[in-house]
């Protein structure tokens, strides 16, 4: 294998088999039997060979595609439907096309995904990792050479570009501002305990506890999927708890939303009888009733700096991995009560 990279012939002689049987297994053709095209496919597979199906087609190999490969974890969520403007408002100024895919949290849609792209010879890849990844997942591309920018989640030990928000700042942000308030019970709603974004928003939220000087209480953490219907679901939970919380900070937007209907399911009204606090700053926080407080990320922000990154690997024509982190921040609106109880005291 000359440079690494994996030929027709390697796999014939891998497999047993003539190179041109190699060639209509991957054409498809009928001629081949289905015992021998199992057995290229599984060689194919260990070997990590990717068709290059554009390549194959047009008879121009050495050709640059103009195309970013763009996979994220969960679509129906506004902030990535956000992130993917963003990261196309920059690949198509600089004469690109997206190449958008939803992986719905599967490991299995995300090799597929990833790999029909390969086929189709993109020049990049931003991803969103589904829940589970490992380094190992992402090893053929990296391997061969193909810039790639890991966005809000990032996967241990892949040596590839990440860019993340400051999941741990922003987190503390919210607990403190809810303590300033008043609250001495608040709880934490949503995210998956397995993901390493989930344990570094706990982490700023036992932080911002801390800091604020109120003890830790695991009866109030409340994971979930990181979902509208969760949430709701979540506090529920929480209003079940005996020495119930008076406000919670929520894993992102969908979640505190999902609050909101599960606290009104109880006649309970978000921003009065309990206070809310959500993380991202989708384009709906602002116009929600009541508004949301939140931690903002800037979504399209974020997706025009993934952009840039995989641009400038492919422009130097290397992946050298680069590790981001972008600040955030509190915007202060209406679901924690602030500014309803300033409007009241100016009215009085």
């Amino acid at each position: 294998m000359a440079n690494g990279r994996v030929t027709v012939i390697d796999i014939a002689r891998e497999a047993g088999v003539s190179k041109s049987t190699v060639s209509l297994v991957l054409q498809g053709s009928p001629l081949v039997n289905e015992g021998t095209r199992a057995k290229v496919n599984a060689v194919m597979r260990e070997l990590g060979y990717v068709y290059n199906r554009g390549a194959a087609n047009l008879r121009q190999s050495s050709a640059k595609s103009r195309i970013i490969g763009v996979v994220v974890n969960d679509l129906t969520n506004s902030f990535f439907a956000e992130l993917a403007v963003g990261i196309d408002l920059v690949v198509q100024d600089a004469g690109f096309v997206q190449f958008l895919a939803n992986t719905s949290e599967s490991l299995d849609r995300q090799t597929e995904v990833i790999a029909s792209m390969r086929e189709h010879g993109i020049s990049g890849l931003v991803v969103s990792p589904a829940r589970g990844s490992r380094a190992g997942d992402f090893k053929a591309v990296v391997s061969a050479g193909l810039p790639v920018v890991a966005v809000v989640r990032s996967v241990p030990g892949a040596k590839m570009s990440s860019l993340m928000s400051d999941n741990h700042t922003g987190i503390s942000l919210a607990v403190a501002h809810l303590a300033k308030l008043g609250h001495r019970r608040i709880a934490f709603f949503g995210g998956f305990e397995d993901t390493a974004i989930f344990q570094e928003r706990l982490a700023g939220y036992r932080e911002g506890l801390s800091a604020a000087g109120i003890g830790f209480d695991a009866a109030l953490v409340f994971p979930c999927a990181p979902s509208r219907a969760e949430g709701a679901r979540a506090v529920a939970q929480a209003m079940a708890v005996e020495d119930r919380p008076t406000g919670g900070v929520c894993f992102n937007d969908a979640v505190a939303f999902g609050a909101y209907d599960g606290l009104r399911a109880r006649r309970l009204e978000p921003g009065v009888d309990f206070a809310i606090v959500g993380f991202d700053d989708v384009i709906e926080a602002a116009t929600s009733v009541p508004a949301l407080t939140t931690i903002a990320v800037d979504p399209q922000g974020m997706g025009r700096r993934a952009a840039q990154l995989l641009l400038k690997q492919i422009n130097a024509g290397k992946a050298e991995p680069e590790a981001v982190v972008t600040p955030v921040r509190l915007v202060v609106r209406e679901s924690c009560g602030e500014t309803r109880a300033k409007s009241e005291r100016r009215s009085a």
